[in-house]
């Protein structure tokens, strides 16, 4: 059993990233439906909390069934980061996640995502501001730096420690790689072996596979994982991982049938949670995810993201379903 704070989780946890326009509600109760022991919100903008942006609001909505989960925050000022840790207390997460790692320009250009790796001394200040906020244990994702040439995640780390933040994730790649070549584990197992470190470290980047799980794990000796992309159209990956962890064998490939269904239960969740019309239009950035290797799936794929009718786009997968009935969907997603 592996804690943090109150929360209580499996010995090995596997987690699902905050992934922008993926990990909302529809996608982590998917998720935790195949195995996930905890999920977190996509990332939300302190600076849209406290100016009630909806967008930032919406981000917020989470769900007993999908529970525990942890809200991740991102932004740059004390005083708004504080602010906004009142505003998410009111929606009761277990736990509260800053996001020191996000590469994307237009985060970075507003000092906020991993921009802050540039400034450890800011990085602990803002931490144990969000920490002394909140009853809610404090957590970080964060990257190993800026760039090759100033990776300092070993400093990051017991300094976020010694802040008060209670698991630490780290994404083995530096914010000028952005999601690009492949993620170094060697750092992150700098990191879980220093004698100082006491918290649980979690590996992030390149899970893409039961194998490659097993080998990370064993080899970096980290306390869990998290898994962003390799879960996009492929939330299977927590019950294989799981799986091949406790037998040493592949689980069947999931059937197009299972597929399907999963894709079903995905558009109605969205539905449930968006309205029908939102709801249908966000879905569309899933559909070739969740049917990629497909013999000659791209007109079916077409017609899936120019329907407007549920009924139409139900009858669309029904479609799938019996085309490809009897394909067995060797993937490597």
């Amino acid at each position: 059993m592996l804690r943090i704070g109150n929360i209580e989780l499996p010995s090995f946890p596997l987690l699902l990233a905050p992934m922008e326009d993926v990990s909302d509600p529809p996608f982590r109760v998917i998720c935790k439906k195949l195995g996930a022991d905890l999920v977190y919100t996509e990332f939300v903008s302190s600076e849209g909390l406290i100016r009630e942006a909806a967008k930032s609001l919406k981000k917020l909505d989470i769900f007993a069934h999908e529970r525990p989960v942890g809200v991740q925050l991102f932004g740059e000022d004390l005083v708004v980061m504080r602010d906004a840790v009142k505003i998410i207390e009111k929606v009761q997460p277990d736990l509260i996640d800053i996001n020191y790692g996000c590469p994307v320009k237009k985060v970075v250009c507003k000092g906020a995502g991993a921009a802050i790796l540039k400034d450890p001394q800011k990085m602990e200040r803002l931490t144990r501001e969000v920490v002394r906020a909140t009853s809610l244990p404090v957590t970080v994702k964060t990257r190993l730096g800026w760039d090759e040439n100033s990776i300092n995640i070993i400093e990051v780390a017991l300094r976020l420690q010694d802040a008060g933040i209670q698991a630490l994730t780290i994404h083995a790649r530096t914010r000028a790689q952005m999601y690009k070549g492949s993620a170094n584990w060697e750092y992150i197992h700098q990191v879980k072996t220093h004698p100082s470190i006491q918290i649980p470290i979690f590996g992030n980047g390149d899970v893409d596979s039961p194998q490659k799980a097993h080998y990370l794990r064993t080899t970096f000796a980290v306390d869990g994982m998290m898994i962003g992309r390799g879960a996009i159209g492929n939330p299977w990956i927590f019950r294989e991982i799981k799986h091949y962890f406790a037998t040493g064998n592949l689980l069947v490939p999931p059937s197009t049938q299972e597929r399907v269904a999963i894709c079903r239960q995905h558009l109605e969740e969205s539905i449930a949670w968006k309205g029908e019309k939102t709801g249908i239009y966000e879905m569309r950035r899933h559909y070739a995810n969740y049917f990629k290797g497909y013999p000659d799936i791209k007109v079916y794929r077409n017609r899936l993201v120019q329907a407007n009718e549920l009924l139409e786009i139900l009858d669309i997968l029904t479609e799938i379903e019996q085309k490809y009935s009897s394909f067995a969907a060797e993937l490597s997603l």
